[in-house]
């Protein structure tokens, strides 16, 4: 039987082999925090005037954050962290560091753990952007009284630095390839929302407490929803098996999904003019940077989508050069004034798909129709403004005669005659004056063959509508805004760009909830409550996502002609893109 001594002696050696963290690698982390300034930042927020010096930096906690992040595939647990900083730094980095020296037992290292508790709570207190305390279940009017006398004005201003200090901690992962991302050309961007969970047990609707994180909500997806989205009002089904003789939900009501926590909307970097693919010899294109997330916000499911995705679009580095925007129809369902002007005000360009009741004519300036997205002429035939309904809803056209009343329509788009000026306003020319139809409204473009449409003028009480009438037409911002894209709808150009843009999202979205990488999704990984800690907590696993992108592309490069280090992954036997989305959006060859 083994002595008592020896056993201490085996536990002992256990103990000895903590793993030693390098200068080297403590010195790369404090240059990346002090290329993106967000030392400066947080210890603006809990600089102290007076009272007993910290025990523990902010630089110092940070560091130790970033340490914990790559050592645990993203996910920041504060007692590693503490045990990081007392017991696995050099005495060089922990004097640089300010941090305080404690002896290697169980009370060195509760002292440690709360030291650095105290300090994060004292930043996640400043960024808090809800008056709500945390780890306790409320009484609702408790919380209505809290939310009546709160500030909005100080909230708000709150909830922008929370953001700011979430979206620098992301951009550390961008920093080692901002030159390759500032020197492409189209720098497209998707924008998507994908939950995930908040270390909480959610409550029913019925319930008259909160629970113990406030701020969160239900997300629930249904059967009947192909895409993920969030559906407002609905809440959890019960657990329990349901009593004998109810009466079922029917299968598309069913749900599919639930996960009480937040919505994070991120923008992923795309550029869509390259599919990605590896080069002939098996190895990663280095003239294609993967997709990347560039700034991230986060809300409660369901909420405030519009606001939510330009809160992220204002944290995007401007150096990035800016094109396209796509998003699912959550987006082109917004007020214009909340979603689409902004960000074409940022120098966005929407792309959208839409939803049945989007399709066809909706909307019109100086006769001039909108369909689908884009501006067309007042007499264009009305099998071409039907055809995306004749396929999707009434199922009257087949896929092939659809793609032929898409390119159809080309002839009778109007066209741009001069750029778009600096407050949004373009002049655009009619069909004919194009040169792309022939209208007897206007006899100098009759005559110039038969290759080109002939306008069929619809009779008006009131004369010819204004376009009809003149060589251009100015098209505010405003007009048509909601819908309005400039790639035409259906063609193979809008196909591409739209495609790869949300495949890049869903995939990177994927990539990120990896059960044995940085799982995202499970609020476990996040075991602190409240909007402001599980934002800064889920900064770190995205920046790890993105590092570990940008590790494996770079590792399928054969670098000046030599092997790659390891080859990209293998594409699975996957379904056509036409599967997900509706019958003869994509062309066939």
């Amino acid at each position: 039987m083994t002595s008592r001594l020896q056993r201490h002696a085996r536990i002992a050696n256990l103990r000895s082999r903590r793993q030693s963290v390098g200068d080297e690698e403590v010195q790369t982390v404090l240059a990346h925090l002090d290329d993106c300034d967000l030392i400066e930042d947080v210890e603006a927020l809990v600089m102290k005037w007076t009272g007993r010096k910290r025990n523990i930096s902010v630089r110092g906690l940070l560091v130790g954050m970033f340490l914990a992040s790559n050592r645990n595939r993203g996910s920041v647990i504060l007692t590693h962290v503490a045990d990081l900083l007392a017991f696995s730094l050099s005495d060089t980095m922990r004097e640089e560091l300010e941090v305080h020296r404690y002896p290697d037992n169980d009370r060195g290292f509760e002292a440690i753990y709360a030291v650095v508790r105290r300090l994060f709570k004292a930043i996640v207190k400043e960024v808090d952007p809800s008056p709500l305390p945390k780890g306790r279940r409320l009484d609702l009017d408790v919380v209505a009284e809290l939310l009546a006398s709160a500030d909005h004005s100080e909230l708000a201003d709150r909830r922008e630095l929370m953001l700011t200090i979430a979206n620098k901690i992301l951009g550390t992962s961008l920093l080692d390839a901002q030159p390759l991302l500032e020197e492409t050309p189209n720098g497209s961007a998707v924008v998507d929302a994908t939950v995930f969970g908040t270390y909480s047990k959610g409550l029913g609707r019925e319930s008259t407490v909160t629970a113990t994180d406030p701020e969160a909500g239900w997300y629930v997806r249904t059967t009947k929803h192909k895409d993920p989205l969030a559906l407002d009002g609905l809440a959890p089904t019960p657990s329990r098996q349901q009593k004998k003789g109810a009466k079922q939900p029917k299968e598309k009501d069913r749900v599919k999904k639930k996960l009480y926590g937040y919505d994070a909307t991120l923008i992923v970097f795309r550029n869509p003019d390259h599919h990605g693919a590896p080069l002939p010899d098996g190895s990663a294109d280095p003239d294609v940077v993967p997709a990347l997330i560039l700034a991230m916000s986060v809300e409660k499911p369901s909420c405030r989508p519009g606001e939510a995705a330009v809160e992220a679009l204002r944290h995007v580095d401007p150096r990035y050069a800016r094109n396209f925007l796509a998003g699912d129809r959550l987006f082109n369902s917004q007020s214009e004034d909340i979603f689409q002007l902004p960000i074409r005000a940022m120098g966005y360009q929407p792309v959208y798909d839409y939803s049945k009741d989007q399709l066809g004519a909706h909307g019109d300036i100086g006769g001039a129709q909108l369909v689908e997205g884009n501006w067309y002429c007042p007499s264009m035939p009305a099998e071409l403004i039907t055809a995306t309904h004749d396929l999707v809803v009434t199922e009257t056209i087949d896929q092939q005669t659809w793609i032929n009343r898409i390119r159809a329509r080309t002839a009778y788009l109007l066209m741009p005659k001069q750029a778009t000026d600096a407050e949004g306003h373009r002049r655009m020319m009619c069909p004919a004056e194009a040169k792309r139809t022939q209208c007897p409204l206007k006899p100098h473009t009759l005559g110039r063959g038969i290759h080109l449409p002939l306008v069929d003028p619809v009779p008006r009480p009131e004369g010819p509508p204004k376009v009809c009438e003149k060589h251009s037409l100015t098209v505010p911002p405003e007009a048509g805004a909601k819908l309005w894209q400039p790639l035409q709808y259906g063609t193979a150009e809008w196909q591409r760009v739209y495609f790869r843009l949300r495949n890049s999202t869903e995939g990177m979205n994927g990539f990120a909830k990896d059960p044995l990488r940085e799982r995202i999704e499970p609020g476990g990984t996040r075991r602190i409550r409240g909007i402001a800690a599980q934002t800064i907590l889920l900064a770190f696993q995205l920046a790890h996502a993105n590092k570990r992108k940008l590790q494996s592309w770079a590792d399928a490069v054969a670098l000046n002609g030599d092997r790659p280090r390891r080859r990209p992954t293998r594409r699975r036997q996957t379904k056509a893109l036409g599967t997900w989305t509706p019958t003869g959006y994509i062309a066939t060859a």
